[in-house]
């Protein structure tokens, strides 16, 4: 029953909190972006406006980005209407619960720095979005996180939980530039352990360990280019085609030739004496 009364008194601070703030309205996005239908609109950029309520925002159907950072926002139920929006952007607000963002099919990239997400379980609701590839939970240039960057390899399960997601904290997870991260990944541990090592000395220590290469044999060594039969054939075709020209240049300089003998050879009419 505590417990009850404890998250009924919190939800209650939060909505007080809310109507304290800045309520989006139809007038307020028509002023922001001078659009008149509010489906017309597709980039919202509403930072540090002091917004604690999104209001009408979930009738802007069409919406593809949205910057709603710098904000007093606990409360994200009017953008489950959003199936369009692939970039959100919330940083520093009040967020901790994310379920309207499950009906966000089209989420790309979502910024929740500096908010109030505590556990893997507030992003559960995720797991549905195929599309999503980035994800920011912690901002160190901008000195934002969430209760949830606290636990020990948070990214590591939250990577597990999310598969599709190519960047975590602006890090790639996968794709291009993904090899070259987890190399440095495992280099810092590899060193890391080596530290340790050394510092324990004496009795007790492990014993060192034969250094184990950080990649597989021919990994530096350069490719071979690929080439397809498409591109052979085209280069053919090119090759013939510059034979051609060079024909028709041959042809066209001995025609010049021909044509200025004959001029030369034609008697000059001038010369004539009557």
């Amino acid at each position: 029953m505590e417990g009850h009364s404890e998250a009924a008194a919190k939800e209650e601070e939060e909505e007080e909190e809310e109507e304290e703030g800045v309520r989006i309205t139809p007038q307020l996005l028509k002023a922001t972006t001078g659009e008149f239908a509010l489906e017309s609109i597709l980039l919202l950029r509403l930072r540090g406006r002091g917004i604690a309520h999104l209001g009408c925002l979930g009738d802007c159907t069409n919406l593809e980005w949205l910057d709603l950072s710098g904000n007093a926002i606990a409360q994200l139920g009017p953008l489950a209407a959003l199936r369009s929006l692939a970039v959100l952007n919330l940083s520093r607000n009040r967020v901790s619960s994310l379920e309207p963002l499950a009906s966000c099919r089209s989420l790309q990239s979502l910024n929740l720095a500096g908010n109030l997400v505590s556990s893997l379980r507030a992003l559960r609701c995720l797991a549905g979005l195929r599309r999503l590839e980035s994800l920011r939970l912690r901002d160190p240039l901008a000195r934002l996180d969430n209760p949830l960057c606290a636990v020990a390899a948070y990214r590591d399960a939250l990577a597990d939980m999310l598969p599709g997601l190519k960047a975590i904290d602006g890090e790639r997870v996968a794709g291009c530039g993904s090899e070259l991260y987890q190399l440095c990944r495992d280099l810092d541990s590899s060193l890391g352990h080596g530290a340790g090592g050394g510092a324990g000395g004496g009795a007790g220590a492990d014993p060192p360990h034969a250094a184990q290469p950080w990649v597989e044999a021919g990994f530096w060594e350069p490719r071979p280019p690929r080439r397809s039969s498409i591109m052979e054939e085209a280069y053919r075709q090119f090759r013939e085609v510059l034979q051609e020209c060079r024909e028709l240049g041959r042809r066209a300089d001995d025609t010049i030739a021909q044509a200025e003998r004959a001029l030369s050879t034609r008697h000059d009419p001038n010369s004539f004496v009557f």
